[in-house]
């Protein structure tokens, strides 16, 4: 897993994976989630792959955009 930059310094994400058609991240409480391209959807993983790489933004993204669609809790 790669962590995240956080470069706002407020955001709940701890660390990501990315693949070919999912991200996996993990949250600052412990709780890790498969996004992917059936849910919810390959534009928004897409999405969450570059905030993720740019180290800002992914938390805002995920509240606004995705919320609870993943595609698996671990």
């Amino acid at each position: 897993m790669t962590s995240y930059a956080n470069l706002s310094g407020k955001s709940g994400v701890s660390t990501y994976e990315i693949y070919d058609n999912a991200i996996l991240i993990e949250f600052r409480h412990g709780a890790k989630y498969i996004y992917d391209y059936d849910i919810p959807g390959e534009p928004e993983v897409e999405e969450m792959k570059r905030l993720a790489v740019q180290g800002s933004g992914l938390m805002t993204f995920i509240n606004k955009n995705v919320r609870k669609r993943f595609a698996l809790k671990l």
